[in-house]
């Protein structure tokens, strides 16, 4: 690998008080909050897997998005691959104890060689994890077996998904446990419905039913308590958001509520920045309330933004994933990122992927293109990966608050935070359906 694995992006904005408050904070409560996290993970247990979008502005350090069905899992450093495979026999043994198989449901875009390499990395870490696993696709055009050959020399073999009674399968395999990695931005598929076998993570989680400012209400709560045991302001750990009613961007029908809801967001940041002292101007990242891969996604700085938006602009906002149409979205507090990459100074953005309730590595999204109050989640992006499965787990509370090791470690801790928040959105949705699996 030609990146070194303790290789820190440079945060160009020195990180001011209420950061370092919290890296402090954070540092000095370090068994309280590994305590705090092992009673969490007894009530409410941790999603199957997860990623999780972080930012960090200097002053504020907080998540923007997360993911119940990542990938790329082939961006991570493999010096890491043991904690995978030993988080997913953990995951595995509490969710189904005498399971020996495990069928893995992937996108279906098998075009995009870089999520044909993630899946096949994901495949091999439950290979190693000691489980039978096959791949079974909901591709309708796939007629057989199909064996991709990958750029890195891998091949990955996808066979067509097929039901029999309450069961799905591919061939003559029918497994205990099935594990989604399709985020189902397309709806529902009906061969999914009613089954007998743990669907990880449920249907009720896909991007046809879940959205954004659910789980932020969740994670809202969850820094409210966290932050008390911690003893500092939720606002440096939460971005602030708000939400409309539906919205046709194309027809302009709910703009204005867009707009009001923009102002009044951009009203309680500048509070916020002025309690603070902090000299930069708020900004609103406005995004689809479902679905992933950066698209359904802009930034504005006022609500006259919204009404000035170009047929252009307002064209790439009312679609996402699969073309399915935008008609919610969420507003959401712009985060800026200070840390850059390399000698281009490339703005970067941490993302920390854990499976089960461990960290299991992480990576930078890097942008050579992109500001540092912009989407990195775009064409043009790389990614660098880094050491935090080591890192976010070991803090040197002998070392100054933002060393490498306790930014990391704050980093791992904001991730698992949201990730309770998602553990409680799966929680909420198994006692809706009557459903005692997690």
């Amino acid at each position: 690998m030609s990146q070194s694995i303790h290789t820190v992006p440079h945060l160009t904005l020195a990180p001011t008080g209420p950061l370092l408050l919290v890296e402090s904070h954070l540092l000095a409560h370090q068994p309280q909050i590994e305590a705090w996290f092992r009673d969490q993970w007894q009530q409410t247990p941790a999603p199957f897997y997860t990623s999780v979008d972080l930012r960090n502005a200097g002053f504020k350090v907080a998540p923007v998005d997360t993911n119940l069905f990542p990938a790329g899992f082939n961006n991570l450093n493999t010096a890491f691959e043991p904690l995978c495979v030993q988080a997913i026999q953990s995951a595995m043994e509490r969710i189904h104890p005498s399971a020996r198989r495990l069928l893995l449901i992937p996108e279906n875009h098998t075009r995009n060689l870089f999520y044909l390499e993630s899946l096949t990395s994901l495949y091999d870490f439950i290979l190693k994890a000691g489980y039978e696993v096959r791949i079974g696709s909901l591709l309708p055009d796939l007629d057989g077996p199909t064996t991709f050959d990958l750029p890195s020399g891998r091949q990955l073999l996808i066979e067509p998904l097929v039901r029999e009674g309450d069961k799905v399968g591919v061939g003559d395999f029918f497994p205990c446990v099935v594990l989604l990695n399709n985020d189902l931005s397309g709806g529902r598929p009906p061969i999914l419905e009613g089954l007998k076998q743990p669907l990880l993570p449920p249907l009720e989680l896909g991007w046809s039913n879940r959205i954004k400012s659910a789980h932020f209400t969740h994670y809202r709560r969850v820094a409210e308590e966290f932050s008390k045991l911690v003893e500092i302001d939720p606002w440096l750990i939460d971005p602030l958001f708000r939400n409309c009613g539906e919205i046709d961007f194309m027809k302009r029908d709910g703009e204005e509520c867009v707009a009001h809801n923009v102002e009044m967001l951009l009203g309680e940041i500048r509070r916020k920045y002025a309690e603070y002292k902090i000299d930069k101007e708020p900004y609103v990242v406005i995004k689809a309330e479902s679905g992933t891969y950066g698209m359904g996604i802009m930034t504005v700085q006022s609500a006259d933004e919204v009404h000035e938006l170009n047929r252009k602009q307002r064209t790439r906002m009312s679609k996402t994933k699969e073309g399915q149409t935008v008609s919610k979205v969420i507003l959401q507090e712009g985060v800026y990122t200070f840390e850059s990459w390399g000698s281009a100074e490339a703005v970067a953005e941490p993302v920390v992927y854990m499976i089960d309730h461990f960290v299991v590595g992480g990576f930078y999204r890097v942008h050579t293109e992109r500001g540092v109050n912009e989407n990195l989640n775009a064409p043009g992006m790389h990614f660098e990966p880094l050491a935090f499965a080591e890192s976010c787990n070991t803090p040197d509370s002998k070392a100054e608050p933002d060393a490498c090791n306790n930014r990391f470690y704050a980093y791992g801790v904001i991730a698992r935070l949201a990730m309770l928040a998602a553990a409680r959105e799966v929680a909420e949705h198994a006692d809706s359906e009557g459903c005692a699996e997690v």
